[in-house]
């Protein structure tokens, strides 16, 4: 059902009416009123006979007309009854104010389990519980209760009531901009995260989505949508909960798990999501994305009347990764021209007093500077809007002509202006100008930085992006029967683990560079082996119940000497039963010693949230003691793959550090994209461990590998999310035909109808 019906109702049911003016029950139907509110009424408590003029009903299912969303102010224990009755006159909606469900643990996923049950029998879709309410601005649908909120076209989505006052009286105080929707998500029962973002990208009041989430029910199925949303209208996030006191904080608020903070943060990025660290860039930022139009190159010009300014700017955009171009030779000739000539005009500007005088020569160095085809936007710092208050009243008028002429700037150049102003506090006319045009002004000058770095980061995503971006995953097409044959007889094996040999055959099958490897059961056969492989051997336990080698004692490495392999094959016995005395040993591995090079590990995990995840970093021991690794959430592309192994900070080593001679990293990223192909053909596979996997000046070695399956729950969790997915890709399939084929009739049947009654006798009929 779209949630049209929900977020535009025009019938509302108050369930838990009432009299006492500190009640919800009284508080929404108040606002409603005050607020005109155009849809019906209907209040629901069966001791009191009308409330505020209106007839209030026993039970919903007396209600007489069609009800499309309930507001529901009564205890949880209340729910599954309270919604019972809403099915019974076909409620579309509710809204579940009350708090005690999944986050307060086992009993409240039970009852919210119960309620959930309900509500899908009866086809009505629910926000929260947990939730502050849900306000539509623009249709007057206030369930919140909250006064005076600013209309606009940025939608709010929180998972808190508190986030949300504050941005609201945030937008209140400081700014033009208002919200076209709130919705207060709460523990996503039902509706999630995504469902609201598809119903924001279509909305044509909503130009911008600012979300501030704890955790999310279904991180994939979000971050898919986010990535279409973000092609249309940005999106703003703060994400909590990365820390562990955090997410302890996050799952008693809400419920839902706070997840990997790496993996989340860069799966939002990919999404083209601007994620932001701070609650104080959080309004700002979505105030900047939903007036100004992004930075298409990712490079700015400061203006400043001032160096400390300019200088601080430079850094935090440097920092920030933001370009900044020295400005061309006719740029620089033409600023020289209304300039004094100690202006320093390279990029940045500082006019060196030259607007003291007149601080409309702001408008006119801004106008030259974005006629630079290598500028994307532009950045003024320091006291423009105060020159009238800081040296004589007669300047505002020269400042509000400035304010004039850089509005229409933006419109006519496409390219953003962002303003730092030590006056904004002082509110003069021509700040407010400014915002009149969409122009946002701040106080704060690393605030200002960070708003024109949104506008280049938004703008780097719609530049590079393409659709083998998305996290669509095609389960199963690439397996290949040898492979599925591995995997099925460690099934039958009772194993939920391949043995190594039997992963590193699962990469060569799929194309991996895996050593020649042979499976000895006896010493003779060791020797035998070693041999064979004419070179140093490395010895190494295989056990189904021995996935750790190394900490049993299952390892020896550089052997050469007959007397080397029968000591190690003892050693390795020996310490294998004193490990696991009950272990179910199947051999020795008898593996060529790898040629040195540097070791890193390539590592893949069916993330809870996001599903499949891939690790890159630095190998062997020094991946527990470093920790210096990157995460992507899979399917992946070369482009995110060479952008995995650059984001660490191992990544100089790569290129040969202290005159070594360069890696080879087109290896690397191949093994990462096969990683990220065999993952996506074999649902199967839980994890995935290549540590360590040694990197050479040409080609690359993998040492050890592991691979771990899923258990059946796992695997039904997974065929029920394709199954789910297919029927819904078969679904939209057959609507698509079933309209087209009735567009065709419609077509036809025009054909057949002549003059002027067509419409009243065909399509109103």
């Amino acid at each position: 059902m779209s949630l049209e019906q929900i977020l535009k109702a025009e019938s509302v049911a108050i369930v838990g009416a009432s009299k006492n003016e500190t009640k919800r029950g009284y508080q929404t139907i108040r606002t409603l009123l005050d607020e005109k509110y155009e849809g019906r009424i209907y209040p629901v408590n069966p001791k009191e006979k009308s409330i505020l003029g209106f007839k209030c009903y026993k039970k919903v299912a007396d209600i007489e007309g069609p009800v499309d969303v309930a507001l529901v102010a009564t205890p949880a224990a209340s729910l599954p009854a309270v919604l019972e009755d809403c099915g019974q006159n076909g409620v579309k909606g509710a809204v579940i104010l009350a708090g005690g469900f999944g986050e307060t643990g086992r009993d409240g996923r039970k009852l919210e389990g119960e309620m959930v049950a309900v509500a899908r029998k009866h086809k009505i879709r629910l926000i929260g519980p947990n939730t502050s309410g849900m306000l539509n601005l623009h249709d007057r649908l206030n369930l919140v209760g909250l006064k005076n909120t600013p209309k606009g076209d940025i939608a709010l989505l929180t998972q808190s009531g508190n986030m949300a006052l504050t941005l609201i009286t945030e937008a209140k105080i400081k700014s033009r901009k208002g919200f076209s929707y709130y919705v207060g998500v709460g523990n996503e029962a039902d509706i999630q995260f995504h469902e609201y973002l598809e119903f924001f990208r279509q909305d044509p009041n909503t130009n911008a989505v600012l979300m501030y989430v704890e955790g999310l029910r279904n991180g994939r199925e979000f971050i898919q949508q986010a990535a279409k949303t973000a092609l249309e209208k940005p999106i703003i996030l703060l994400k909590s909960g990365r820390s562990s006191t955090g997410k302890r904080s996050a799952g008693s608020h809400t419920g839902a798990l706070a997840g990997i903070s790496e993996v989340a943060t860069g799966a939002f990025k990919r999404a083209g999501i601007i994620v932001v660290d701070c609650s104080d860039m959080l309004f700002p930022a979505a105030e900047t994305l939903a007036s100004l139009p992004p930075i298409k190159n990712n490079k700015v010009a400061i203006l400043a009347d001032g160096g400390g300014h300019a200088t601080i700017a430079a850094d935090l955009l440097t920092d920030s990764g933001v370009e900044i171009p020295e400005l061309s030779a006719k740029t620089q000739a033409n600023l020289k021209k209304i300039l004094p000539a100690a202006a320093s005009v390279p990029n940045p500007v500082d006019v060196a007093g030259g607007t003291d005088a007149d601080p409309s020569v702001f408008a006119d160095c801004a106008k030259i500077i974005l006629n630079d085809p290598n500028v994307g936007g532009l950045l003024i710092v320091g006291l423009f809007g105060g020159y009238g208050i800081r040296f004589a009243e007669s300047l505002s008028l020269m400042e509000e002509d400035a304010a004039h002429r850089m509005g229409k700037m933006v419109k006519k150049r496409n390219k953003p202006i962002v303003l730092h102003s030590l006056y904004n506090s002082e509110k003069p006319h021509a700040l407010e100008l400014l915002r009149y045009y969409n122009i946002p002004v701040y106080d704060s000058l690393d605030i200002a930085v960070n708003c024109i770095s949104v506008l280049a980061e938004y703008g780097n995503f719609l530049n590079s992006y393409h659709p083998k971006q998305s996290f669509e995953l095609s389960w199963g097409e690439k397996a290949r029967p040898a492979g599925q044959k591995i995997i099925s007889a460690a099934r039958r094996d009772g194993r939920n683990a391949l043995l190594e040999h039997e992963a590193k055959q699962l990469f060569a099958i799929h194309g991996a560079p895996v050593s020649a490897d042979l499976m000895a059961q006896t010493e003779d056969e060791a020797v035998e082996f070693a041999q064979k492989i004419g070179q140093e051997v490395v010895l190494k336990i295989v056990s189904p119940d021995i996935l750790h080698k190394s900490d049993a004692g299952g390892v020896r490495i550089k052997l050469k000497t007959e007397k080397e392999i029968r000591t190690a094959f003892k050693e390795i016995s020996k310490n294998a039963r004193k490990y696991n005395p009950n272990a179910d040993i199947r051999g020795m591995l008898v593996s060529p010693m790898a040629n040195l090079g540097v070791e890193i590990i390539i590592g893949t995990k069916y993330d809870d949230q996001f599903g499949p995840v891939i690790m890159y970093g630095l190998g062997g021991i020094m991946v527990e003691i470093m920790k210096d690794v990157s995460f992507r959430v899979l399917p992946i592309t070369r482009t995110t793959a060479r952008k995995m192994i650059e984001q660490t900070k191992s990544f100089p080593i790569l290129n040969g550090a202290r005159g070594n001679p360069p890696l080879d990293q087109k290896a690397i990223i191949k093994l990462l994209m096969l990683c990220s192909e065999i993952v996506e053909a074999y649902p199967e596979i839980e994890e995935m461990d290549l540590n360590p996997v040694i990197v050479h000046e040409k080609g690359i070695s993998i040492v050890d590998a592991r691979v771990i399956l899923k258990s059946e729950g796992g695997m039904e969790r997974i065929r029920k999310s394709e199954c789910g997915r297919r029927n819904e890709r078969i679904r939209k399939s057959e609507c698509g035909r079933r309209n087209l084929k009735i567009r065709k009739h419609l077509i036809q049947k025009k054909k057949q109808i002549k003059g002027d009654c067509y419409e009243k006798t065909y399509f109103n009929r």
